[in-house]
């Protein structure tokens, strides 16, 4: 069309109509001139509705008012850093299949005042657990196993305490309902001690502490034996299989187990605040036996992947992950006896564990969660089902953990707030910093 258009009235035209016009063709010259009026109003039309597509991809995103929205959300952002003692935090929105909005704000290094910026490397603690979720149930669809199955058909040796008239099932694992247990295993990072080996833990450390579906208990050593089992089904070390089939479909570039010297330039320092002082203090960065249950770095605009692909069942920009029936049902509250809350500290009477995210139903509106933390750390994702909502943030404050709820239950308010009713084909996520 445009090809079209600058042959009609372009240069290309006036190049045609200058031999008659060296001929004298007086009517040829008038013609040319309004021609060339219309083609001059023509393109200003043009140039306006490309200045109003760009302008409304930037204040609207997926139908949502950005610059309102962005205005109000912000000094919670700030007020929620003042009161959980939170150094720096970057924030990430989503709206349908894209980001719509990302904030940094404070400092990830406060000795060299570095300002956070969206690339800022943070420890996503358990917020990961449901990638390895996603990692392992992509190995039931491939039929290695079905979730009610007992585990210990699969391994060849015998887990601690594990009773065959009540067995641990893959059920059980991803619900914290299974009674595992096995020590943390942590190391400083920076010490000469190394962490217990993925499968020496899992044989030698791994217990159950208590029957299956007796009660609740979050465990950590339960979702190391994930990892244990993903490099069984798969033949593969489990790292490499996270990357291959979670990570790098997913465009997950700044997340690792391991950073890169490019991530570690852009790694925040984690703190705790000092009782007697009341300053904030660095704290020991630590590696542990029980990394698969959540030590990994990552960037806001990395999890915010994760929750597009999350909020429309299994696919990013195209690509299916997991089929939409098995994200539904990580997505579904598994047991009714232990429905009313998250280990006390998030949701309501509706609220459990899905397969892994944690579950709740708010005004008629689904939605999934779940934070991640160790010490100088703090992570949080929150999705709408129904609306197609994100929320996600990460810290390197310490256990600011009921701040980041609260943000994010104000963020959500924001976005319905201002939806309006048009739709955009493309956003362009805003960036804005604090760098006081």
């Amino acid at each position: 069309m445009v090809l079209t258009f600058l042959f009609k009235f372009g240069p290309l035209a006036e190049l045609l109509v200058t031999d008659q016009v060296l001929l004298g063709n007086k009517e040829v010259i008038n013609k040319f001139k309004q021609q060339n009026i219309r083609s001059r109003f023509c393109l200003s039309i043009i140039i306006a509705a490309i200045l109003l597509f760009v302008l409304s991809t930037t204040l609207f995103g997926q139908g949502i008012d950005v610059n309102k929205l962005a205005a109000e959300l912000e000094p919670d952002i700030r007020r929620a850093m003042i009161e959980g003692n939170i150094p720096s935090a970057t924030v990430a929105l989503i709206s349908g299949d894209k980001v719509i909005w990302t904030g940094a704000y404070g400092e990830s290094n406060l000795w060299a005042r570095t300002p956070a910026t969206p690339d800022t490397l943070y420890l996503i603690g358990s917020t990961f657990k449901a990638m390895s979720t996603v990692a392992l149930l992509q190995l039931m669809e491939e039929g290695k196993f079905k979730l009610d199955d007992p585990v210990s058909k699969y391994i060849d040796f015998k887990i601690q305490g594990d009773d065959p008239n009540n067995p641990v099932t893959f059920r059980h694992i991803l619900t914290h309902t299974s009674g595992l247990q096995g020590d943390f295993g942590a190391v400083p990072l920076w010490s000469n001690d190394a962490p217990v080996k993925l499968d020496d833990f899992v044989r030698k450390s791994l217990k159950v502490g208590h029957p299956p579906m007796s009660k609740v208990e979050y465990s950590n050593a339960a979702f190391t034996f994930v990892g244990y089992l993903i490099e069984k089904f798969s033949g593969v070390p489990y790292r490499q299989y996270i990357q291959e089939h979670i990570w790098t479909p997913l465009e997950m570039t700044s997340t690792a187990f391991d950073p890169t010297p490019d991530m570690d330039q852009r790694m925040s320092v984690p703190y705790v605040v000092d009782k007697k002082t009341g300053r904030q203090t660095p704290t020991v960065r630590i590696r542990a036996a029980v990394f698969p249950a959540g030590i990994v770095y990552g960037t806001v605009l990395d999890q915010a992947n994760w929750l597009i692909t999350n909020l429309n069942g299994g696919i990013f920009k195209g690509k299916r992950i997991i089929s939409e029936t098995t994200m539904d049902q990580m997505m579904t509250r598994q047991f009714d006896q232990f429905k009313g809350g998250i280990e006390g500290i998030w949701g309501n009477e509706t609220a459990g564990f899905g397969l892994t995210w944690w579950i709740e139903v708010k005004d008629g509106e689904r939605y999934f969660a779940h934070s991640g933390s160790l010490p100088g750390y703090t992570a949080f994702l929150l999705g709408n089902r129904d609306r197609k909502f994100g929320f996600a943030i990460l810290t390197n404050g310490n256990s600011a953990h009921p701040h980041l709820f609260k943000l994010a239950d104000q963020a959500m308010d924001l976005m319905k707030k201002y939806s309006v009713n048009q739709k955009t084909a493309v956003v362009s996520p805003a960036t804005t910093g604090d760098k006081k």
